[in-house]
Order: structure tokens, then sequence, then C-alpha cells
């Protein structure tokens, strides 16, 4: 299930402004029925402003009315919204101080088993700038005497789904059939 940006400060205001149950705003937000109860008692939410999830364009008025009504109905984010949601989840990943200096490893990996990838491509999915690119395929990296090619799913840079598929992008934009290549 989706949950709704900023699921605590909804919780709040759902609290404030509704008669929904406990149970339905904790498996709308995403949290526990006794930390929404908290919420109600004010000894959870501190000083969290609430956020308007109708206004917000998260759900709808009716939808809320509707699930008043009924304590066993539960609350539907709008379609709309989990769009924007999946969308935004898809943001560049944190890489730990401790494995950055692994990156140029696993650029001098994919670069020497996929020739073809670009890079772009690359920079996706390690999360690393094109420049640091060219300077290990150019061998111009000021550590690239140190630099071993080592597997970036190993190395916890991406995950093997995610390396498959740029794979497959490359595989995809290749022609058929060889002769093809030789022209």
């Amino acid at each position: 299930m989706t949950l709704p940006l900023m699921p605590k400060a909804t919780a709040v205001w759902l609290v404030e402004n509704t008669a929904l149950s406990f149970e339905q705003i904790a498996d709308f937000c995403g949290m526990h029925p006794l930390e929404v109860q908290g919420i109600a008692d004010g000894e959870v939410s501190g000083g969290i402003r609430g956020l308007d999830p109708v206004a917000g364009g998260q759900l709808s008025m009716e939808e809320v009315k509707r699930c008043e009504k009924d304590d066993a109905a539960r609350l539907e984010i709008l379609g709309t919204a989990k769009q924007y949601i999946a969308q935004k989840t898809k943001g560049s990943r944190y890489t730990p101080v401790a494995r950055r200096q692994d990156k140029p490893d696993a650029i001098a990996w994919l670069v020497k088993h996929f020739p073809l990838m670009t890079d772009i491509q690359i920079a996706k999915l390690i999360g690393t700038t094109k420049n640091t690119i060219q300077a290990v395929r150019g061998k111009t990296h000021w550590n690239s005497s140190n630099i071993k090619p080592r597997d970036p799913v190993l190395l916890g840079l991406c995950t093997q789904t995610h390396l498959d598929a740029a794979v497959g992008t490359i595989k995809s934009s290749l022609p058929d059939n060889k002769d093809a290549v030789a022209q």
C-alpha cells in the first residue's frame, strides 16, 4: 500500500479534523493504532503541524465521509497521488561514505564487461558523475593505478535487477543480425 507524503503530519490532521477511527487513520498512514491514539492525546505529535491530505490531493473528502460512516472501511489514496509518490521515491540513492571509494572499481568492471554501456546508463546505475566515468575509461582517474574491476552488485552499489535491466537495454538496442553490424 502506498503511504501518504508526511504520514505523521497527515495523521495529526486526520485526528483533529475527522471522525475516523484510530485504526482507519493508522492503516492509511502506516502507523500503529496506539501511536495514533498518542497523537489524539497530545503525547506523540509534539509540535507537528497537521498536513491536509484533501488539499494536497492525496485524499478526497467523499472518501473521508465514506469511511467516517463505516468503521470497517479503509481510506484509499487517490490514483494521481499514488503515481506522484511512486515517482518521488525513485530519486538518487544514498551511498555510504565507506562504499564511495568502490565506485571507480565498479565503473571499471562495467566498462570491461559491457563496453557498449553509455556513460549515462553507468551514472544512473552506480550513482556517479560522467566526469568520473570518463576519467576511469580514459585511465586519467587520480587513483587509476589502484582501480581493480569489481562487480557493482557485490560491492553493494546496485542490485542485480537494476544491472540486468541496464544490460537488457543495451542488448535491445543492438541490431538483430550480425551482418548489419559489419556493414
